[in-house]
């Protein structure tokens, strides 16, 4: 587990969605999820998507996150085809509301998939520290008042 000051915005979201997982496995054994996600031109994150394979070759919206609305959609983290976690919507308004305190991937330009596979224990316990550091951390960070 990287404990570094600078966590990548990648790891940060994985680990949402690893300590999200039973809300969004829906109780499958072997399961994927999908995480898409893309900047605006200025660098700031545009949206994000969670997609969760139900079946081999089938996938379905879980979740999205917009920073700006327009006419089809509004602001934050919206949950569809029957999906909800808390959690995870809390996860990511904050991660996305801090996204400059983490390291960006290369060439932001694109769009970005992460995969993410059913996790082991290990993995879910290593997922839930980190977040709970994140959030430690930019909480602090951010509740310190400014030195003249």
């Amino acid at each position: 587990m990287n404990h570094d000051a600078n966590q990548s915005l990648d790891r940060a979201l994985e680990c949402a969605i690893v300590v999200s997982w039973p809300d969004l496995a829906h109780g499958a054994q072997a399961h994927l999820i999908h995480i898409e996600y893309a900047f605006t031109p200025t660098g700031t994150l545009d949206y994000l998507k969670v997609w969760s394979s139900i079946a081999r070759g089938h996938w379905l919206l879980a979740c999205e996150y917009w920073s700006s609305a327009n006419t089809i959609h509004g602001t934050g983290v919206r949950f569809e085809n029957g999906y909800e976690s808390e959690g995870l919507a809390h996860i990511l308004e904050f991660v996305m509301q801090h996204q400059n305190s983490f390291v960006l991937p290369p060439n932001p330009g694109r769009q970005v998939l992460l995969q993410i596979s059913t996790p082991t224990g290990e993995e879910s316990a290593a997922a839930a520290a980190l977040i709970s550091e994140v959030f430690e951390r930019l909480t602090s960070t951010f509740a310190k008042p400014a030195v003249a």
